[in-house]
């Protein structure tokens, strides 16, 4: 996860919207919005951005990015000039006339987004790179754009309480900070903690479109992604032209149920994970079956609780960890072999270069506070925190690998300072087509949500990844996956349903697990590059060969599905 570890506090009195915006009518508020009033809302009017050089964001080599802001009310609903927030935006220009824009988004809530237009922009064939503006944002809230939420710098300090409370002191504490986290975003977000709502973010896109002169955009997203951009496409239907949903999240449920199925989910995605440990139980010596594996991976677990690695690393740092072989398989080898390390010699060297690499640390809060702050006020969350032990109890029992960890991510929306509204309902029954993408083993977004995303878009395509094991799959290296993308962004062409899967349009067949490695050196650091949507390369010492993530690999709550 990326953000910006500057803190702030708004005050709504304080922000004058600037000159960018001359016309403040809008529609009225997204949670009470429908298809047919949406497509009847007139568009404001933006001044052209002003492009520049990206100070702030590093430019991949070979690759010409520019940067502009653009600003947009902190209310879309008002009826006068308000306060005002601005939306860091960057670019990757066509390579020849551009004829059309596309807004990437990687995730979250929470996280931020200019990184990606790059990553996209490198992987499109030349006729699409000619043709397309690649065009990456900030939401609100998060990264360069301003304000940008923060409220506890300290909250990840390491070693964490374990997530797992074994007395009710234990629960109590936890509860505590919780509520304490929640306290300090009121204090530090202001008048913002009200206006951080999927649709915000949705009517901030409208004006992204507005600001670059198109009357319609195309729009691709992984993960949250596709519930923001399925939430743009039913309050803007006309103004959408391609619309790609990566890794979907069930349109069907508020995120705290959501959160409560993943779980189990991911307890799957993490089963997956110990068989594979266990089929190379030559290489890792963690049990030739995937009980013996976890059995190994708890008692890893307990003892971390004892004793931090490294004095930081306990058993919720080893879960913030973990959580990321449930996301991808390319993370497997080095992630088994820092397991292995732990486990059979008490050498904790590599466990701590993973953690460091892909655990939650402090450079974290920011997109934690962000994504609270939407998540929170997306839909309503249980008060009672009889309700939130209940849950967690169960869970805990079906799904021990996050169950708590899942309940703990969210529990300062039991305590959250602002309003909540009601989830709002996707319908894509007037966008004219969308492509859907999804992996059959994808944990954090369970295959039932494309399905039932697939059914509020009517004439959209549905391409599953049979047998795909990592969230986010287009422009991972599946060629049959990303060629049905390039037809669809060039001429509009879905997939036909060939019956290959029941409900799908198109089937195509999974990469390959990936090969166990057995080098255990110290060796220095390395970098490779990066998937699409990946911030960084994924690589520690000892494993200098290891494959990128996919796209978007957040904190666990940073996305939500059928199973969250």
């Amino acid at each position: 996860m990326q953000g910006n570890a500057r803190r702030f506090a708004v005050a709504g009195a304080g922000l004058v919207l600037a000159s960018t915006t001359v016309s403040v009518t809008h529609p009225a508020d997204g949670h009470a919005a429908t298809a047919d009033a949406a497509a009847e809302a007139p568009a404001r009017h933006y001044a052209p951005l002003r492009w520049g050089k990206c100070a702030d964001l590093e430019t991949p080599r070979n690759i010409e990015m520019e940067c502009a802001r653009l600003v947009v009310p902190l209310d879309h609903d008002a009826e006068a000039r308000n306060a005002a927030v601005e939306i860091a935006l960057s670019r990757v220009p066509a390579r020849g006339q551009a004829t059309e824009a596309l807004l990437v988004n990687p995730g979250g809530p929470g996280s931020s987004g200019r990184f990606l237009a790059a990553d996209i922009a490198r992987s499109l064939p030349d006729d699409l790179r000619n043709a397309y503006d690649v065009i990456g944002f900030d939401p609100r809230g998060t990264g360069a754009s301003t304000p940008a939420l923060t409220c506890d710098p300290d909250f990840f300090a390491p070693p964490r309480p374990d997530t797992v409370p074994a007395t009710d002191e234990d629960e109590d504490l936890l509860v505590k900070r919780a509520k304490a986290y929640a306290e300090a975003c009121d204090t530090a977000g202001g008048a913002l903690l009200a206006h951080m709502r999927t649709t915000d973010s949705a009517h901030d896109i409208d004006a992204i479109r507005a600001a670059l002169g198109r009357d319609r955009i195309d729009y691709f997203g992984y993960s949250y992604g596709t519930y923001l951009g399925a939430v743009y496409a039913t309050l803007y239907p006309d103004r959408v032209r391609r619309l790609v949903l990566d890794s979907v999240v069930h349109p069907g449920r508020g995120w705290y149920q959501g959160n409560l199925e993943q779980s189990r989910s991911l307890d799957a995605a993490a089963g997956g994970f110990f068989d594979w440990i266990a089929r190379h139980e030559a290489t890792y010596g963690l049990g030739s079956s995937a009980a013996e594996v976890a059995g190994r991976y708890y008692a890893t677990r307990s003892a971390l609780g004892k004793k931090p690695a490294g004095g930081r690393i306990g058993p919720t740092e080893l879960e913030s960890t973990y959580m990321v072989a449930t996301y991808a398989a390319s993370a497997w080898p080095l992630l088994a072999g820092a397991l292995a390390d732990m486990a059979n010699d008490e050498d904790p060297d590599r466990l701590i270069a993973a953690f460091e690499r892909l655990g939650e640390t402090a450079e974290d809060e920011p997109a934690f506070a962000g994504y609270l702050a939407t998540e929170c006020t997306d839909a309503r969350w249980p008060r009672s925190w009889s309700t939130w032990h209940a849950d967690g109890t169960r869970i805990h029992a079906d799904a021990p690998f996050l169950g708590w960890h899942n309940v703990w991510y969210n529990a300062s929306c039991a305590f959250w300072p602002a309003e909540a509204g009601e989830w709002f309902q996707v319908d894509g029954s007037r966008v004219k087509s969308a492509l859907l993408i999804h992996a059959t083993e994808d944990g954090p977004t369970p295959l039932d949500g494309a399905y039932a995303m697939h059914r509020r878009f009517p004439t959209s395509g549905l391409v599953i990844e049979d047998g795909g094991l990592s969230h986010g799959v287009a422009l991972s290296g599946n060629e049959c996956v990303d060629n049905t993308l390039f037809a669809y962004l060039r001429d509009g062409r879905l997939p036909r349903a060939d019956g290959a899967f029941d409900g799908a349009d198109r089937i195509c067949a999974a990469l390959p697990e990936p090969e166990p490695r057995t080098s255990r050196g110290k060796r220095a650091n390395t970098r490779s590059t990066p998937a699409p949507g990946a911030s960084e390369p994924v690589s520690l010492a000892g494993d200098s060969a290891v494959s990128p993530l996919p796209p978007a690999i957040p904190s666990i709550s940073a996305v939500a599905g059928t199973n969250r």
